[in-house]
């Protein structure tokens, strides 16, 4: 073979070499990487459910759609004549206050609604007095009353206290004197609301903070420390309507009972009854006539127990302000952590309160 053939033999096959590794590099070049596995996110147990929130009244979930709704706040008459209640049952939470002085210290009920428009009917509806207008304020709540004692109209007439509603829902002819004839129907909070410019959402007198430390949702708090005891009844001393309340094992919630009787609606016969029970030791002062008075809870603070699940602990109470949250604390100092759902909270007369029996 000539000198030519093989120089020619030579380049071909240089050639050939070389296109063989370039091939190989863009196949290497080419190949996909491999694909980590993506983690699947764990759901928190313990959030609300989708389309809901927790309830700033009870910690249990509702329809978020009511989330910037201002609750309702209802002064309810506890005379006799005036029963069967309606609605009380679907409370979220129930205020218990000496009314006045007069009558045997009859209280009166201040019941607080979140979701109230599917409530068929509140009531009977009555007048306010001045610590109403303060607890209410606590939850940027619209007040619903008819009138109120002479001595509360400054603070009804206040920033925070302007935008509630009297004398403006409907009548129930139900034989009963004129008084006890006054109930919220629905559409009377919308349509008084619109009328008289009230909002129905939160304004700028909301206050910030939680009223309430929930346990965690699905889980309930844990009365095996030793600062709870039993606590299955309580007798409370207000002589005229003659309140207890007694635990049921069964709904694992405190039964309210007045005048002897079990308090059950007019309505559904539901029974009165909450998960938890603050029963607060609270000094008030009388006005100087009428035997009217108020509590002592603003800039203050005092002792008293805290029930639920049938057990009872030790707590001490603290209100900042007339508008400032009222904080509850345990036996330990710490923020009282409560369970989910209603409460029935009783601001006791301080110079009777020693004669509150719970057994």
């Amino acid at each position: 073979m000539d000198i030519n053939r093989l120089v020619k033999v030579a380049l071909v096959l240089g050639m050939t070499v070389s296109v063989s590794g370039c091939s190989k590099k863009a196949v290497a070049v080419s190949e996909a990487p491999t694909a980590t596995p993506t983690a699947t996110p764990t759901p928190d147990p313990y959030a609300a459910p989708s389309g809901t929130y927790f309830s700033e009244t009870t910690g249990l979930p509702i329809s978020q759609s009511l989330k910037d709704q201002r609750p309702i706040a209802v002064m309810v008459d506890c005379e006799y004549v005036a029963l069967p209640h309606y609605g009380l049952a679907e409370a979220d939470i129930v205020y218990d206050l000496m009314n006045s002085l007069e009558n045997e210290r009859i209280t009166r009920f201040m019941a607080v609604y979140k979701d109230y428009a599917n409530v068929p009917q509140i009531g009977n509806v009555r007048s306010a007095r001045t610590t109403n207008v303060w607890l209410a304020s606590e939850w940027n709540a619209i007040l619903c009353h008819d009138g109120e004692a002479f001595y509360a109209t400054p603070y009804m007439e206040s920033g925070y206290g302007a935008q509630n509603l009297s004398g403006v829902f409907s009548r129930v002819q139900n034989g009963k004197n004129w008084e006890f004839t006054e109930y919220i129907m629905p559409g009377d909070i919308t349509n008084n609301a619109a009328d008289y410019g009230v909002s129905l959402n939160y304004n700028e007198y909301k206050q910030d903070g939680d009223h309430f430390n929930f346990a965690k949702y699905t889980l309930a708090v844990d009365t095996t420390a030793s600062a709870f005891t039993a606590a299955t009844s309580v007798e409370l001393p207000y002589d005229h309507n003659g309140t207890t309340l007694a635990y049921n094992g069964d709904t694992k919630t405190y039964d309210l009972s007045m005048y002897g009787i079990l308090h059950q609606d007019g309505d559904d016969g539901q029974t009165l009854s909450f998960e938890n029970v603050f029963l607060l030791d609270a000094p008030y002062t009388e006005y100087p006539e009428g035997g009217l008075i108020y509590y002592d809870i603003v800039d203050s603070t005092g002792d008293g127990y805290y029930l639920t699940n049938g057990v009872k602990e030790p707590i001490t109470w603290k209100k900042s302000g007339e508008q400032g949250i009222m904080h509850y604390y345990d036996a330990s100092g710490n923020e009282l952590q409560i369970n989910r759902g209603k409460s029935y909270i009783s601001l006791v007369p301080g110079d009777v309160w020693g004669a509150v029996v719970i057994g």
